[in-house]
């Protein structure tokens, strides 16, 4: 769970549930070998289920699970920190950077 693209998924999860594509749009940053990995992770610790549809094309969607939701207890008081914190945390990586470039 310490990982940021199980936060990260586990966060969009909770809006609602999602299909692969979905959660490959709403996370840019996450490689799509990343997200499959993290999918199946979350997965196996129960966090998350997969519901495949048998239909033409074929339609996979995730979800959260009780127990990932009650997850959700935990990672939105995170979230909102490091959203409060974003300018303060970017300024310290722009200046530990600047550093490590000069050095």
């Amino acid at each position: 769970m310490g990982d940021k693209w199980s936060m990260l998924v586990i966060g969009a999860l909770a809006v609602r549930d999602a299909r692969y594509s979905d959660l490959d749009t709403e996370i840019p940053a996450i490689s799509r070998r990343m997200l499959t990995l993290t999918l199946k992770r979350l997965q196996r610790s129960g966090l998350v289920d997969r519901t495949a549809y048998a239909e033409v094309p074929p339609r996979v969607e995730y979800s959260l699970t009780g127990l990932g939701s009650s997850l959700l207890s935990a990672i939105e008081p995170l979230a909102a920190w490091s959203a409060e914190q974003r300018t303060e945390i970017r300024r310290h990586q722009d200046a530990y950077d600047s550093g490590v470039a000069s050095t």
